[in-house]
């Protein structure tokens, strides 16, 4: 199927009748009339009824309200790429776990904005999705929390941060640091339940290498959906300490007595890419905190 058929479409779903589409699309009737059979024919359903009045079927008046929305993300596409190029303007991708959000990852986007020049564009993906947006070209440079074998991908530790226990207000253990032993104690919420492998699954190695194992009380997909759960009593989680930099009255932070308990920020970018865009980003990065160079 193809978007000129979809145009076609939209325009007949508008004016219901094949003559008057016919001549805003400035085509005959009869090539308008067989674009649309042959839609149907591919899509296996029948999209008008073909009476006086014409009439969309319901499974016509559903594909048309899809439809138009894709051709209005397209066109918005095409709109949008025309006016990068007629500012000169660099396009760049960035995909970020939501917890890196916490750390250095908004001042480095202050210093690409304040470029002028590079229109940015920001998706949330865990790691696991990160390599295959990268490994598509939907974005250039993820921000994530494991490491994933992937030779098409390359990944360096950003920085090392360490993990703090969350827990609603109230809670006896935030009196004072606590160990993972103590943490093992309560119901677990786990993130992200999928999907897997993820920060999750960093989090049951720390317990492990303790011989520790957690009772999940909940595996919401969400950061802030676990915290909401820790204020509500469900239970306790764990979360980069830089995270305590969003401040609730119903939860509390405390330390852990396990220094071995961290989390790291990886950094993730398609390997062999030594575009300019990456090495700025890479250049800023180093200002930011010292990394690795990126690879030739």
């Amino acid at each position: 199927m193809e978007l000129r058929q979809l145009r076609y479409f939209r325009v007949l779903a508008n004016t219901l009748n094949f003559t008057r589409a016919a001549e805003l699309l400035h085509i005959a009737q009869p090539p308008l009339s067989r674009q649309i059979q042959q839609m149907e024919e591919e899509l296996g359903v029948t999209l008008v009824e073909r009476g006086r009045p014409l009439k969309l079927t319901d499974a016509g008046r559903f594909f048309n309200e899809q439809a138009s929305q894709l051709l209005e993300q397209f066109e918005r596409l095409c709109a949008d790429t025309r006016r990068m190029s007629a500012a000169s303007r660099r396009f760049l991708s960035i995909g970020f776990a939501p917890s890196t959000l916490y750390g250095q990852l908004p001042e480095l986007i202050r210093r690409l904005r304040a470029h002028g020049d590079i229109e940015l564009n920001l998706a949330e993906l865990i790691t696991l999705q990160q390599i295959e947006a990268l490994k598509t070209g939907r974005i250039d440079i993820g921000f994530g929390r494991i490491f994933i074998d992937d030779p098409a991908v390359t990944q360096f530790v950003l920085r090392e941060d360490p993990l703090v226990a969350v827990l609603p207000q109230g809670h006896p253990l935030l009196a004072g640091p606590v160990s993972l032993a103590q943490l093992a104690e309560q119901p677990f919420i786990l993130y992200p339940g999928s999907p897997r492998p993820s920060y999750a699954d960093h989090v049951l190695k720390l317990f492990a290498s303790e011989g520790l194992t957690i009772h999940v009380a909940q595996t919401p997909n969400e950061l802030q959906t676990a915290i909401g759960l820790v204020a509500a009593g469900v239970g306790v989680t764990l979360v980069p300490a830089s995270v305590q930099r969003l401040h609730r009255d119903d939860i509390g932070y405390t330390a852990l007595l396990d220094s071995q308990a961290t989390s790291p920020i990886v950094v993730s970018h398609r390997t062999g890419d030594g575009s300019a865009m990456l090495l700025e980003v890479l250049a800023a990065l180093q200002q930011l905190a010292p990394v690795p160079a990126a690879s030739d």
